[in-house]
């Protein structure tokens, strides 16, 4: 049955990729912790030396739940409309972004599939970051608990000081049962990714177009540079 809907929807997905439409997958890599368990090594800081302190720093982690390990599908993790992760039970990974405003969003896979332009199957988290140079952030992600000591910097209506992703505080983040917990998702052909890693070639564009656009605008659209 699965198989015979994967063939179905092949078509569908290429079709809508050939008409522009922006179609947000993860096919084959959505692979929740009940069929494939982390099993990377334990949780350690990245040192100093392998991200560039004019840039930010960004941690997600999401804490061991039985109701995380007997998960079919694990949820997709985008920055900035770019794809990079699933991220499963008892996991954590890390990126290095530029500085500015990171959009964060995280989508809940079927079957891969995950929605088309403005409709999302199930819109997880929808946030605006704005990272500094030299920052540090650590995000968790915890369907069932959310954390008991809110971040001091965001507004308490802040899409991240609520809900299943939250920013918290380094020191929470440390506790025994948060991120010191986890285990480093690996990225391997049962569920491939592209985290661990520094993305600020990405997200440095992404702001130059905001820039481009913004410029655009004040100059009446008449900006090309």
């Amino acid at each position: 049955m699965k198989t015979r809907l994967s063939v179905t929807l092949l078509p569908m997905l290429m079709l809508m990729l050939v008409s522009g439409c922006t179609v947000y997958q993860s096919i084959g890599k959505s692979v929740g912790s009940f069929l494939h368990p982390v099993s990377g090594h334990d949780f350690v800081h990245i040192a100093n030396d392998q991200w560039n302190r004019d840039n930010a720093l960004l941690y997600f982690y999401r804490p061991h739940s039985q109701w995380a390990a007997e998960e079919i599908e694990a949820p997709s993790v985008y920055i900035d409309d770019t794809h990079y992760f699933n991220i499963r039970n008892d996991s954590f990974t890390w990126l290095e972004v530029s500085p500015g405003e990171r959009h964060i969003a995280m989508r809940r896979p079927l079957l891969g599939l995950e929605g088309l332009n403005s409709f999302s199957l199930s819109l997880i988290a929808d946030a605006t970051l704005d990272v500094k140079a030299g920052g540090i952030y650590y995000l968790r992600y915890n369907e069932l608990s959310e954390p008991e000591q809110p971040h001091p910097d965001l507004d308490p209506e802040h899409p991240l000081a609520q809900g299943d992703l939250q920013l918290v505080p380094r020191g929470y983040a440390m506790q025994a049962t948060e991120l010191v917990s986890t285990r480093f998702l690996n990225s391997d052909l049962l569920a491939p990714n592209h985290a661990g890693t520094s993305i600020v070639e990405a997200t440095e564009a992404v702001n130059k177009e905001r820039r481009r656009e913004e410029n655009a605008e004040a100059s009446g659209g008449w900006w090309i540079f």
